[in-house]
């Protein structure tokens, strides 16, 4: 592959490269810019050394003669300039000797330079497409066509100007359009478009490339049926251009021709609309319009998940760079190392105590063990939960453990209670824990109505059907469980069934629940 590459590359074309080592050289860029602007500034601009240093003193730029003639000499050297061959009116021979080093600008060199000078006139913003042509082509095409049908009384001049223009017009409006999607795809690629600026930036996108497409499809068309046209009958139309006097260069080679005067062209300018080589400059121009809009609703995307997450840090870093931009040497390095934690790599330990920490302060972080981090977070850089949303839980599992639960509390109640009824007297009895628990829990009931009670007191349970009852005595009530001892100061306590009138069992106050 590079075998064919060098051999395809013309041999004159180093030379030719050389041409734009002036714009890029490391010490006099400006020097040697300046000195092409003036040699074409004018048509067919001579100027000596001495001229030049002059002119060049007037735009600010203090050179002597001999640096001027170094720098022409240099100039011509990668073929920007040529020796001039005016003969020189002059009254000493040392004016003859200054004056004989006349220099003007080269063919290549005057072309470059204007393609320098574009490119340092030329804004980074948005360049406007020059959609009109279009239709002006649609028009001019038409005007060819007449004029081919004209036969041998057609205007061979203003057919020539009429073929020059079309081809200008799609030279003019391809540029332009690569200039635009050019612009689109470097803003679309910056990862810091938000806010106000992404919004103009979209009414621009969806206005305007709409506008583009629109003009395209339009005219598109026509443009391509009457090319067709012009095709069929495009030998009669290059040899009614040839017939125009033209220019040969001094060894016989042809001089380099305007636009539109071989098949090659014609063929390319047709394959251009019809898509007879590839793929058509207009589908190219929807594709690219396609594109354009998909990674803008992936900047709006980005947008939004960054707004939800809190991933855009993009006001913090603007913040950052603002105190950065006033602070001095020091400040900034404090700033710096509080920002983005660039601290000695050394484990302080607070906070809470970890478990199974092997970590010391002497620890580095390449021997310590890493922290695990999320692979969202990680990866993607947002804290969005992935994956789908789970099922609602069927509550009927729940239903039916609760139940089970509920029916084994109260056969665990129950059990308690007939031990209970089955004691009867609880003075030096001894019971089970639930069974303790249960006349702990009518007990607090029982003492809650009445604290210091006078007379026999009662508390019941229609559910378990059993009643607590507590006389005042000044004794104690001990009971006995397996894990302690209960002991009742001042009340003695019995439990009969609730079936059991209250006479019988002496009580004057009654507390009920259940």
């Amino acid at each position: 592959m590079e075998q064919d590459d060098a051999v395809d590359f013309p041999p004159d074309a180093q030379s030719r490269l050389d041409l734009y080592r002036y714009a890029t050289a490391d010490k006099h860029a400006h020097e040697y810019i300046a000195l092409m602007r003036m040699f074409t500034d004018t048509l067919l601009t001579d100027l000596s050394a001495a001229e030049a240093a002059a002119l060049l003193a007037e735009a600010g730029i203090a050179l002597s003669v001999d640096e001027v003639e170094d720098r022409c000499r240099q100039l011509e050297q990668w073929g920007n300039l040529v020796r001039s061959v005016r003969d020189a009116r002059v009254a000493t021979v040392a004016e003859w000797l200054r004056s004989r080093s006349r220099y003007q600008v080269s063919k290549l060199g005057g072309r470059v330079h204007r393609q320098v000078e574009d490119v340092l006139s030329a804004t980074d913003g948005v360049r406007e497409v020059a959609r009109e042509l279009l239709g002006g082509t649609v028009e001019i095409l038409d005007r060819i066509l007449v004029r081919l049908s004209q036969g041998r009384h057609m205007d061979t001049e203003a057919l020539a100007a009429d073929v020059t223009i079309v081809f200008t017009n799609q030279r003019l409006f391809t540029e332009s359009v690569r200039d635009f999607y050019a612009y689109l795809h470097q803003v679309l690629s910056r990862y810091d478009l938000a806010g106000s600026e992404y919004a103009t930036f979209k009414t621009l996108l969806l206005e305007y490339v709409d506008l583009i497409s629109a003009d395209v499809a339009r005219h598109a068309p026509a443009v391509a049926s009457r090319l067709e046209r012009v095709v069929t009958d495009l030998d009669r139309l290059l040899a009614a251009l040839a017939t125009l006097p033209g220019l040969t260069g001094p060894d016989g080679s042809p001089a380099e021709r305007s636009p539109g005067r071989t098949t090659a062209e014609w063929n390319e300018l047709v394959a251009w609309y019809t898509g007879g080589s590839g793929r058509s400059g207009p589908a190219q121009l929807r594709a690219a319009a396609e594109q354009a809009l998909g990674q803008l609703l992936a900047n709006a995307k980005r947008m939004l998940a960054a707004s939800g997450t809190g991933v855009s840090r993009r006001a913090d870093f603007l913040r950052l760079a603002a105190w950065f931009a006033v602070a001095d040497t020091e400040e900034a390095h404090r700033i710096f190392a509080a920002a983005f934690g660039a601290y000695p790599s050394r484990h302080l330990l607070m906070g809470p105590d970890e478990a199974g920490a092997q970590a010391t302060p002497s620890t580095s972080w390449w021997d310590a063990d890493p922290v695990e981090v999320p692979i969202s977070l990680r990866v993607r850089g947002d804290r969005t939960a992935r994956g789908r949303t789970s099922r609602v839980p069927d509550p009927g599992l729940d239903r039916e453990q609760l139940l089970a639960e509920a029916h084994e509390e109260a056969e665990r109640k129950a059990g308690a209670a007939a031990e209970l009824l089955a004691v009867g007297d609880l003075s030096e009895a001894t019971i089970s824990r639930a069974a303790r628990d249960l006349l702990l829990d009518r007990l607090s009931a029982l003492l809650a109505s009445a604290q210091e009670p006078t007379a026999s007191i009662a508390s019941q349970d229609t559910d378990l059907n059993l009643m607590l009852v507590a006389t005042p005595d000044p004794g104690s009530t001990r009971i006995h469980t397996d894990d302690g001892r209960l002991t009742v100061h001042g009340l003695v306590l019995r439990v009969i069934p609730l079936s059991t009138s209250l006479g019988s069992a002496d009580a004057d106050q009654t507390g009920t629940d259940g």
